[in-house]
């Protein structure tokens, strides 16, 4: 696996291809899209995926939204493992990095690792790009060498703008009650999957979940998840209501009902199909270490959930370390989009 690789990081060092075809664009990168790959765009991620169910093979490619770059490459990239691929898809290991390498004025170190899910054996490699004010990275998972061509002519088709990102003042944060007030999201990070219905720590590493909170200011919320996973015949949907109260530095949230629904596919999708089942929910009330932090790399506040223990609602702690045993939500904006019910 080693020997492995290591051939991908050399596949992935930008060399001259011309496998893909479709020109697309997200945030500041255009690209090449490999034919017949299927995309989605959830939480500031865009998500390029194949597979071949006969061989038992997949690929996703992952682009994940810009940031301010702490101007130093080295630092870009090890924030951005630890946001993206460490505290997104819960991957323990330590990546092999190659050295900067310079394209097209960007500084871009790759790296990656060797790891295994519920699928078998696979890798995970990611590139990020520093210059200009910004990083950027994209990232590829795979199990096997079949897609590494498609991959490969991905690397080679990024361009990005080189628009420089001015400086940006903290915001001032009001740490009062009404800051939390409306709904904050998170996509990806914990990992929060429900296998048979029941257990809520299936790793989920070939798509994604999603969960919102809402605070109201009549001390009621709601909270919503929404689990995609390529491997399952569902969608499922959690839905839950209650009360919160805030003393000091905490947050308890009390609920009075929760339910979770499995829903069928609409085109094997992951847009809502029919209602299969609804099931109660243990109602669960927690008390969480409450924080707004800012994020000066993405100039953003983050609402963070502290707890001594993991929680069914919130799934296993992010492994995002700057805060300790938490999870993080960010308000609701282009790029951290409010789940969409089914009608």
């Amino acid at each position: 696996m080693r020997h492995f690789l290591f051939l991908t990081f050399y596949l992935l060092a930008f060399s001259m291809s011309s496998l893909s075809q479709t020109t697309e664009s997200f945030d500041i990168a255009t690209f090449e899209a490999p034919n017949g790959w299927q995309r989605q765009d959830k939480g500031g991620v865009m998500i390029l995926n194949t597979s071949d169910t006969q061989k038992g093979t997949y690929a996703m490619i992952m682009l994940f939204g810009s940031g301010t770059s702490t101007g130093n490459a080295k630092s870009d990239f090890d924030d951005d493992w630890a946001e993206f691929i460490a505290g997104q898809l819960e991957i323990k290991g330590k990546p092999a990095a190659e050295p900067v390498e310079k394209k097209d004025g960007w500084d871009v170190i790759s790296g990656g690792t060797a790891f295994e899910n519920d699928l078998g054996p696979a890798a995970v490699l990611m590139s990020t790009y520093s210059g200009f004010g910004k990083t950027f990275s994209a990232a590829a998972i795979f199990n096997s060498q079949d897609h590494l061509l498609a991959i490969e002519a991905f690397a080679a088709s990024i361009k990005l703008k080189k628009t420089a990102v001015a400086s940006q003042p903290v915001p001032v944060n009001n740490d009062n009650n009404a800051s939390i007030l409306g709904t904050w999201g998170a996509s990806a990070s914990g990992q929060q999957m429900y296998d048979d219905y029941k257990n809520a720590y299936a790793i989920n590493n070939y798509g994604y979940p999603s969960r919102q909170y809402t605070f109201n200011d009549n001390g009621t919320y709601s909270y919503v998840s929404k689990t995609f996973r390529m491997t399952f015949d569902k969608l499922l949907l959690v839905k839950e209501n209650g009360t919160y109260q805030i003393s000091g530095s905490n947050i308890t949230i009390s609920p009075q009902k929760s339910v979770i629904q499995s829903w069928s596919k609409k085109d094997g999708t992951d847009k809502w199909g029919k209602l299969l089942t609804t099931q109660n929910r243990p109602l669960e009330k927690a008390t969480y270490q409450l924080t707004k932090h800012y994020f000066s790399g993405i100039q953003l506040w983050n609402l963070v959930l502290q707890a001594d223990k993991a929680t069914e609602r919130d799934g296993p702690f992010s492994t995002n370390t700057t805060f300790a045993n938490a999870w993080y939500y960010a308000p609701i904006s282009a790029n951290n989009v409010v789940i969409e019910l089914p009608r």
